[in-house]
């Protein structure tokens, strides 16, 4: 909602407030291979970082996520670029479940947008939470976006061709979606040219970066002083959301005869 999000628009709820998803992650597994699941990259990521913990919960997320969405029939979804194997995991579920059990699915495209992709500041990866030193919180405030920028690696600011990948690169693509394709380019001229002050990037990229986000930290704030208004918001989400949601696993059941 600091976002923008309206709840009188959109339903704004907590997943585990409408089992119905759950149920619908069961049914659509049954169109699934495990060989299909252990092959998305999303899975051989995790598998990599947390060898210990490979769970059963862990290889059903792409059926959970397919859930999330059919429940409600959405065909299109704002999400990463990264996120688009699981996408196709959710077209594959609808078009198997459409066509063996009559149902009426959407093919789920991805809803793109600008920051399709937000790099890490760590210079490797995506932009990540779970990766200390990779992220920028959306509640952080100058002095502290200051700091996570100051840790992101750069070079000598200069050289005979822009980089395309690592730290620099990702800060300019930061450049790019907070200050603008202009402000990119004359950069990019700096590091074939005189050169690159990567101090003063930082700061002015800092500053563009706390404009952005200081009307969501303000707006936060102002929802933080109102718990019980929120937490009425996510009560009557949920009651919108299963109410959609618990027609669709109606009619899945009846499609595969278990109504």
């Amino acid at each position: 909602m600091a976002a923008g999000l309206d709840p009188t628009k959109a339903i704004i709820t907590k997943q585990s407030l409408v089992p119905e998803h759950t149920e619908l992650a069961f049914l659509f597994s049954s169109v699934l291979t495990v060989a299909r699941m252990q092959d998305l990259p999303t899975f051989k990521d995790k598998v990599r970082q947390h060898p210990q913990n490979v769970t059963m919960a862990l290889l059903n997320y792409p059926a959970l996520m397919a859930a999330d969405i059919l429940a409600y029939k959405g065909s299109l979804v704002p999400c990463g670029v990264d996120q688009e194997p699981h996408l196709e995991v959710t077209r594959e579920v609808a078009r198997k479940m459409n066509e063996a059990y009559g149902t009426d699915f959407p093919q789920v495209q991805r809803f793109a947008t600008p920051g399709q992709y937000v790099p890490s500041l760590s210079g490797e990866g995506k932009m990540s939470k779970s990766v200390e030193g990779s992220y920028i919180n959306l509640t952080d405030d100058l002095a502290t976006i200051k700091k996570r920028l100051a840790g992101a690696p750069t070079d000598s600011g200069k050289g005979e061709t822009v980089p395309t990948q690592g730290g620099v690169a990702n800060l300019l693509t930061f450049v790019d979606l907070f200050q603008g394709k202009e402000k990119r380019i004359a950069y990019e001229k700096q590091y074939l040219g005189e050169g690159i002050r990567y101090g003063d990037l930082k700061q002015q990229l800092a500053e563009a970066i706390d404009k952005e986000l200081s009307p969501i930290r303000e707006k936060r704030r102002e929802l933080e002083a109102q718990p019980d208004y929120v937490d009425t918001v996510i009560r009557e989400g949920a009651e919108k959301a299963r109410a959609l949601a618990s027609q669709t696993l109606r009619e899945v059941k009846e499609k595969m005869g278990l109504g």
